[in-house]
């Protein structure tokens, strides 16, 4: 843990940026801008739309996560909608049930809905869901997942994703797009966006160490 907290340390310093005034003050400020578009390239991982075998939804409390995956359903570019997570008691509702009941109002029909109801962190939406997979649906006929989650959570989930699913699967990163939240090129503006991508950094570092990642 010590080792995770080092890492975002050393990453904040990073990112102050230097006064301007003379050609080190102005070497650093480069260097400011060049941290932070590093970590915006690393942790807001995103890929065009395209037909799916499944598509992974992770649970949270904001239920209009679910507009990626509601959109490839009504192109016809996914069969199944697998929506996974209990949540962590931040909402009156289990976060799967917010999530069902906000498909449903948009005329996704229940038949293309399958639901993980336990999970309550990343590690769990991928390691409970793979039950539900091989039960429903069979990894056979599974070849391409698309994974909807928030912009700055995308990285870990994708690691995630690998390093816990099997490894013939190809993913396509859809994050959902929410008024307010940090977003690749907004996040470093405020306390708020700083604090989700600091803490993302060290979930990622924490998850790295565990061995619950795959390398890339």
């Amino acid at each position: 843990m010590s080792r995770t907290r080092d890492f975002v340390r050393a990453i904040r310093g990073a990112l102050q940026p230097a006064k301007a005034g003379n050609g080190c003050a102005a070497r650093e400020h480069e260097s400011f801008f060049e941290s932070r578009d590093a970590i915006s390239r690393f942790l807001f991982v995103q890929n065009d739309p395209a037909p799916v075998d499944l598509c992974f939804v992770l649970g949270c409390p904001t239920p209009s996560n679910m507009d990626p995956a509601i959109e490839l359903f009504r192109k016809g570019w996914t069969p199944k909608i697998l929506i996974s997570g209990y949540g962590r008691g931040h909402t009156e509702l289990p976060e799967y049930e917010l999530f069902r009941r906000y498909a449903l109002e948009r005329h996704v029909p229940k038949s293309a809905l399958l639901i993980e109801p336990k999970a309550t962190n990343t590690l769990e939406n991928f390691t409970f869901s793979r039950t539900v997979i091989e039960s429903e649906l069979g990894w056979e006929r599974i070849k391409r997942v698309a994974l909807v989650t928030k912009p700055f959570h995308m990285r870990r989930a994708l690691m995630t994703a690998r390093g816990q699913w099997p490894n013939h699967l190809e993913f396509i990163a859809l994050p959902a797009k929410v008024p307010g939240e940090p977003l690749a090129d907004t996040w470093w503006q405020n306390e708020v966006g700083r604090g989700y991508v600091f803490a993302e950094l060290r979930s990622i570092g924490a998850y790295g160490l565990a061995q619950n990642l795959s390398r890339v």
